[in-house]
């Protein structure tokens, strides 16, 4: 969340950044409690003093004492209710994005800054991924709505295969070239688990929930990862820390007809590799671009050609300060598809999470910076494996790097 003394003092660039971001948080709401909440706390300071001053006055304390108990234990309530409708107007106001954000109203404002690889040229008509997957037998779109209902699917045989093999050349990549110490997650977290990714209470209708037992399922393993270190403060020589985790994902997003549900683009639970840093204030805008480089290599590797975006205003997400998209051509679709998008928190979810670092032995605690960015998130990855490396007799060519993981140098 934002620093609420951020808020007070600066009240014009707040209400700017969320204007840009075309979202209505009462920003003028949360600074009318803050200072009826100022007041509030400033007379019960008062009281709570002139109750100490009478209590060495024995014939006044009595009467006056009764009085004054009365008069705190109201504005004590007062204060309590101001700091509960504070406190929920602050986790819903989203992060202030960063001077160099392009303003924009949504993913049309966003701009290229590079791309990598050319589009393949096919002599024949490339085909969508779902036609490939029935065809090939290694997608079973009916079976899977049987099982769950729809935007669920069964990958069978080597379908099944590829994926795997995928999330395990994506982690070796991570870990054994890259920095990254890999972690194996929960799927399911508490609600201030949820509230401290800044999932709750803005996204709420997207994630299913087990009400029982009120835990929530992860959509993303950046909202267990950002938790992994809550409420510790910690070492300067142990920063950066650098960790990446495979989870299934679960989302409820709402869908409406269109190519948009066709095949596995979209769907309830997905796969995906998350990587996630916590570094000091001071180099996290360094380290998203090495993130965000990291992310490629995967691309890369597989040899995917692919476009970086720099998102704006009005398409950045809730707790991000800057974000860059990274998005992959699919020719069956004939559309580019986000297999990444690395952000820059700055402080926002370590505010909420309680995570410091001290800068020196004797410094005061600081709030560290956090970053994520899927590397990568499936299915989007399969697809478009699926269909730059398809041929014309309707067989997949699994990518070199791939077909140790695989065991096969083709599907069909």
């Amino acid at each position: 969340m934002l620093d609420l003394k951020f808020i007070r003092e600066n009240p014009e660039l707040v209400r700017q950044a969320i204007a840009n971001r075309h979202d209505d948080t009462p920003v003028d709401e949360i600074l009318r409690l803050d200072t009826e909440r100022r007041q509030k706390i400033g007379k019960l300071d008062s009281l709570r003093q002139e109750r100490k001053t009478i209590s060495k006055e024995r014939e006044k304390a009595q009467e006056r004492g009764r009085a004054l108990r009365g008069e705190i234990q109201e504005l004590e309530d007062e204060a309590r209710k101001l700091d509960e409708r504070l406190e929920a107007l602050l986790l819903q106001i989203p992060n202030i994005p960063q001077p160099d954000v392009p303003v924009g109203k949504d993913d049309s404002d966003n701009i290229v800054v590079r791309t990598w690889g050319e589009p393949k040229k096919f002599d024949f008509t490339p085909v969508p991924h779902w036609k490939l997957g029935e065809d090939l037998g290694i997608i079973d779109f009916d079976r899977g709505v049987k099982l769950s209902g729809t935007r669920f699917y069964v990958l069978k045989g080597l379908g099944a295969r590829l994926q795997r093999a995928l999330i395990a050349f994506m982690l070796d990549l991570h870990t054994n070239e890259q920095p990254y110490q890999e972690a194996y997650l929960p799927y399911m977290v508490k609600k201030v688990c949820m509230v401290g990714a800044g999932q709750l209470p803005k996204l709420a209708e997207n994630i299913y929930r087990d009400a029982e037992d009120d835990l929530w399922f992860i959509g993303t393993a950046e909202i267990p990862l950002t938790n992994l270190h809550r409420d510790e403060i910690l070492t300067k020589e142990s920063l950066p820390l650098y960790y990446v985790a495979y989870t299934a994902c679960f989302r409820r997003e709402k869908m409406s007809a269109g190519k948009d549900t066709r095949g596995i683009k979209r769907g309830h639970q997905f796969d995906k590799v998350e990587l996630y840093k916590f570094v000091e204030p001071e180099t996290s805008n360094e380290e998203l671009e090495k993130l965000t480089h990291d992310a490629e290599e995967v691309c890369q590797r597989l040899g995917l050609p692919y476009r970086i975006r720099k998102l704006c205003t009005g398409d950045l997400g809730f707790a991000s300060t800057k974000s860059y998209d990274i998005d992959v051509w699919a020719p069956g679709c004939e559309e580019w598809l986000e297999v990444s998008s690395c952000s820059n928190c700055g402080d926002f979810q370590a505010r909420r999470t309680n995570v410091r670092y001290r800068p020196a032995p004797d410094a005061r605690p600081q709030f560290v910076h956090t970053l994520n960015g899927s590397g990568l998130a499936l299915p989007r990855v399969m697809i478009a494996i699926m269909e730059n490396y398809q041929r014309a007799d309707g067989s997949i060519v699994v990518p070199e790097v791939l077909q140790p993981f695989v065991r096969a140098k083709a599907i069909g």
